[in-house]
């Protein structure tokens, strides 16, 4: 498991969780329920990585200095 912030919110539009992380532009992932939406949210961020790695662009590291629940 990677270890990036992870920003999890409910959405009334959506009317779903809201799974966001910051430190990978454009992943985020939802869920009907809150551990949907981290499991959601870890597969968008292996296939964020994967995908980085098949065009060559750079992954930043996590930087693991806080965990955010709402």
């Amino acid at each position: 498991m990677y270890k990036y912030e992870i920003i999890i919110y409910w959405s009334r539009e959506d009317d779903a969780y809201v799974a966001e992380v910051p430190e990978l532009p454009g992943c985020m992932a939802h869920g009907k329920t809150y551990e949907e939406a981290i499991k959601n949210v870890q597969d968008a961020i292996q296939l964020w990585i994967d995908t980085a790695k098949e065009f060559g662009d750079p992954i930043p590291e996590p930087k693991g200095e806080r965990l955010i629940f709402a």
